[in-house]
């Protein structure tokens, strides 16, 4: 049955949807009106031509990638959390955020997450040049991390793997280093170990 009210923010919602589990070629207006259980001419009153829609869709996403929030008690536990909140929209949305980039809209998007951390920094008594560095610092270990995790994503299987090169003599006689080395990565705690301590030596005393 073809719905009869549809709204402009529910079709963006379902294109992003789309775009996410499937990717931007499947994101096709026929398949959307289908989705949405609509015609596709009602598709094309809401947003125009496929263009438009991937337009609004790369605008919708760099909205939202500003609505990060800085939450905590303390200027690291503040960095952190906006550091964190960046991870985890950078991971939950990589075809909309290649999107935004194929637009040249990367800056753009990063600004608000920039902006909160400059607040935080500010607020712990750094500025200036050593205030810009940290900024950058936190947001390339952000992206450096997220990068790093789809190249393993996409990487082919490896022969030998890691639990196949890592035993007490390769790692030194050091029998816990070998068992946590030889086991899959935890890209969340290794996250979380890297970015505490990268914040820990930028924050003042």
């Amino acid at each position: 049955m073809t719905r009869t009210a549809l709204t402009g923010e529910e079709v963006l919602a379902a294109a992003a949807r789309l775009v996410r589990e499937h990717g931007p070629a499947a994101l096709t207006m026929r398949r959307l009106a289908t989705e949405l259980g609509t015609a596709v001419t009602s598709i094309y009153w809401h947003v125009g031509n496929r263009e438009s829609l991937l337009d609004a869709l790369v605008e919708r996403t760099v909205r939202e990638m500003g609505e990060i929030r800085p939450t905590g008690r303390t200027p690291h536990a503040r960095v952190v959390s906006v550091a964190r909140a960046l991870y985890a929209a950078l991971r939950e949305r990589p075809q909309l955020i290649a999107m935004v980039h194929e637009r040249g809209l990367t800056e753009r998007m990063f600004l608000p997450a920039q902006q909160a951390l400059v607040h935080e920094l500010h607020a712990a008594g750094l500025r200036g040049r050593p205030a810009a560095e940290a900024v950058r610092a936190v947001q390339f270990q952000v992206v450096g991390f997220v990068l790093v995790e789809r190249a393993r994503e996409r990487s082919p299987a490896q022969h030998p793997g890691e639990g196949e090169l890592w035993d007490s003599a390769t790692a030194e006689h050091d029998p816990a280093l070998a068992r946590t080395l030889a086991a899959p990565a935890d890209p969340e705690r290794l996250f979380t170990v890297a970015l505490e301590a990268l914040v820990a030596s930028l924050l003042p005393g």
